[in-house]
């Protein structure tokens, strides 16, 4: 089954001689990535990575937002931490651990159904998947 794509309208990413520093359009602005400087970038924005786990994080909060708001509870805030790494024992297996604080007066069963639910955001879904990238090469205007 095919499905239409996730965004309205396609990212755009360029990057130019200034080394590592990629410049992300998106729907409503630009973001600056690069590397970090000890691999020689100039740390002018988040590195790949730390935009992978930030997706993950944007995604996991809001969805607990929506969760929480519409059960009607009492939870002002949410934070999360997130790190991964890889092993290669049994081929590449990437990990990430990803840490949800609560409240400390929370109760026990609405903090186990949040990091149920937690589990459930869009981009959790797609990263525990199959995931195919399709590369093609193209000529000329980046504007199609």
């Amino acid at each position: 089954m095919i499905q239409n794509s996730l965004l309205e309208n396609d990212i755009l990413g360029s990057i130019g001689s200034e080394k590592y520093i990629c410049k992300i359009v998106w729907r409503n602005g630009t973001l600056i990535m690069d590397e970090p400087k000890n691999i020689g970038g100039q740390d002018s924005g988040p590195d790949p990575y730390t935009t992978l786990l930030a997706s993950l994080a944007g995604c996991t909060l809001s969805t607990l937002r929506m969760y929480i708001d519409r059960k009607g509870w009492d939870i002002p805030e949410i934070s999360v931490r997130m790190n991964m790494r890889q092993e290669t024992e049994n081929g590449l297996i990437t990990i990430i651990k990803r840490d949800i604080f609560f409240p400390t007066n929370l109760p026990d069963d609405q903090k186990e159904r949040l990091l149920v639910i937690a589990t459930k955001c869009p981009v959790s879904k797609i990263l525990e998947n199959n995931i195919v990238i399709n590369t093609n090469k193209n000529n000329g205007d980046t504007t199609e």
